[in-house]
């Protein structure tokens, strides 16, 4: 059974610290995982606007954002200017790439992504996503073949945007196995891999998970190879930086499990897209997660 890594990267600090980080310890497990960047400025100060969202106060006293995240990133775009991580980091992702491991598009500017993409309208949503688009294909020298949204926020026309800029697939929803999506009833042609574990900042702080057992607790969700293969998405600014003793417990565990670690990708080829069922798309909420985001909903064929 495979098992997926999915790492996003949303800061500047997460890749300039974190995914270094990442690739030692990757390296040292002889494991490849998809990276999926953040192409444009880091604006992640302005976070601080979903104060008022119902559940994000006791988010951040649970997980230590200011810790994670440090305080200087907090900043940006708010008390200072937020650095541009496709020009000042080029160097660092396509390392990622040399190190043999998929890397794909997270987003132009993550926060704006997140808190904005909801209720976007179509030219909005295609500029964000052509800026990220053409930011990948001006470092890397050809087109991303793989998708994975900022918060899983996406709108129809984000959805419908995939199909158009011809991704292989993309991971931009919650769910529990891969799927075609059917957008105002017509099937898309780009599948969706969902994230089906829970993240560590989800976890921690919640029935007396904490980050001395939170690895322990996840690798007992996996102990019985469910039918599809997992994915799990972490964080560069988590489990690349206070939190990477965790994922090498977690690689550990993995391996000792019996999954096959490695990227998206690997289980993307192994599809038969020709019988992938198709789902519809629901807005909604996942336990320790503020806000709503993108499920997997009912199979609709």
């Amino acid at each position: 059974m495979q098992l997926a890594l999915k790492i996003d990267v949303d800061t500047y600090r997460g890749t300039l610290e974190g995914v270094p980080r990442l690739l030692e310890l990757l390296d040292k497990h002889q494991t490849r995982a998809t990276f999926l960047f953040s192409l444009g400025p880091d604006h992640t100060g302005r976070a601080l606007k979903r104060v008022f969202r119902p559940g994000f106060l006791s988010k951040v006293s649970r997980t230590s954002v200011v810790s994670h995240y440090g305080l200087r990133t907090l900043m940006y775009g708010v008390l200072l200017p937020g650095p541009d991580i496709g020009k000042r980091c080029k160097s660092i992702l396509k390392t990622v790439r040399d190190h043999g491991h998929e890397v794909g598009i997270h987003t132009w500017d993550h926060i704006r992504w997140q808190d904005g993409v909801e209720h976007a309208n179509e030219r909005w949503t295609a500029i964000e996503m052509h800026n990220a688009t053409e930011r990948f294909q001006e470092i890397f020298g050809e087109v991303s073949a793989t998708h994975g949204a900022a918060g899983w926020q996406m709108n129809d026309h984000a959805f419908k945007l995939l199909d158009l800029l011809h991704f292989d697939y993309s991971s931009d929803t919650r769910g529990h196995s891969p799927f075609l999506p059917s957008i105002d009833g017509k099937i898309m042609l780009c599948p969706q891999l969902p994230t089906t574990l829970p993240t560590l900042d989800e976890l921690i702080g919640v029935d007396d998970i904490t980050s001395s057992n939170v690895a322990a607790h996840l690798l007992k969700l996996t102990a019985t190879q469910p039918a599809h293969a997992p994915v799990y998405t972490l964080h560069a600014e988590m489990e690349g930086m206070q939190l990477l003793p965790v994922f090498d417990q977690l690689l550990t565990g993995w391996r000792a499990q019996g999954y096959q670690l490695g990227t998206s990708r690997a289980i993307f080829d192994q599809l038969d897209l020709s019988q992938l069922p198709v789902h519809s798309i629901i807005r909604g909420t996942v336990p320790g997660r503020s806000g709503t985001l993108m499920l997997q909903g009912p199979a609709t064929h």
